[in-house]
């Protein structure tokens, strides 16, 4: 099992969580615990690490490489989206810092019976909590065409969207599409053949729109910022690397609603809306991965950090 993949934005996001050692951290997506254990390095006897992720493989992974840390750090299986709950539970009020490294992690990639990547013949799961019963299989066999398109135009932002959907329709009514291959190949013909050889695998996109839908990623996203802001302590840091425009939109959004939430018209000479700004945005563009970072780690090149902080009003 291996989960060693090169940390995304890693000295950016320590930077910017400003660590305190006596702090109490949040890594919500744990994954491997690659950015985890370089935070609980940085903690002294009185700092915490939460580590949350819903994948029993990174679990089971990041138990191992954290088990140095004793109890200064514990692991729970959930979705951050729960966060609020988690934190209650371990009698945990507020954090210090919460960071998020969104999307599907090298391992999960790497390990073809997942089935997450285009590159292996797999059975159509693409689940990152293999708890829950809705798989990639189901949307791609039962969902309605319009349904399909509109999920691989928003989320994989293809523009063959309306095409694929049609393909995979008109395969389907013949037998299941049951594998990677099988929808790989239906997706490849639903694309002009001197179109495929640019732009990447001609699958990405469409894999990618699924496995969004599949684990509602962006609406969990979208529904957690807001608690995730809350539950931090005065000066307190969220961080949030995303690799997808949908992703970063929400977060940028979401950030700009908190620290500015008036709801006044522009022409007002004073705020009466009463809504208070809960901090200020750090990353007035997004951090980027180095040239550097670039040449070790292809994977990161359409990472992009943003960091919040908690600002009370006085």
């Amino acid at each position: 099992m291996d989960f060693h993949h090169p940390s995304v934005l890693l000295e950016e996001c320590l930077n910017g969580l400003s660590i305190r050692p006596d702090g109490i951290y949040v890594d919500g997506t744990l994954g491997g615990a690659g950015h985890a254990s370089e935070v609980a390095a940085r903690l002294t006897q009185g700092g915490r690490l939460i580590g949350i992720d819903q994948d029993a493989a990174a679990i089971e992974a990041a138990g191992e490489r954290l088990a140095c840390y004793g109890e200064q750090v514990t692991i729970v299986r959930d979705n951050y989206e729960n966060v609020r709950q988690v934190l209650g539970d371990l009698g945990i009020d507020k954090v210090n810092g919460i960071l998020l490294d969104l999307g599907v992690s090298s391992y999960q990639l790497d390990t073809p019976e997942r089935g997450f990547s285009y590159r292996e013949d797999a059975p159509l799961d693409m689940r990152m909590d293999e708890r829950q019963e809705k798989t990639a299989y189901d949307i791609v066999n039962y969902y309605p065409e319009n349904e399909l398109f509109h999920i691989i135009r928003d989320y994989g932002e293809d523009r063959f969207a309306k095409n694929i959907a049609k393909h995979i329709v008109a395969a389907r009514e013949k037998s299941e599409i049951a594998t990677t291959f099988a929808l790989s190949e239906i997706i490849k013909e639903s694309i002009p053949a001197r179109l495929r050889a640019t732009g990447g695998h001609p699958a990405k996109r469409t894999f990618q729109a699924i496995r969004i839908e599949c684990n509602r990623e962006l609406e969990v996203l979208e529904k957690s910022l807001d608690d995730m802001i809350d539950v931090l302590e005065e000066e307190g840091r969220l961080c949030i690397i995303t690799f997808h425009s949908l992703e970063d939109r929400i977060v940028k959004n979401a950030f700009r609603r908190n620290e500015n939430p008036c709801t006044c018209p522009p022409n007002f000479p004073v705020c009466v809306c009463g809504k208070k700004s809960k901090g200020r945005v750090i990353t007035r563009k997004p951090i980027l991965p180095s040239e550097e970072e670039l040449e070790k780690n292809p994977r990161s090149s359409s990472a992009k950090l943003r960091i919040f902080e908690k600002r009370s009003e006085q």
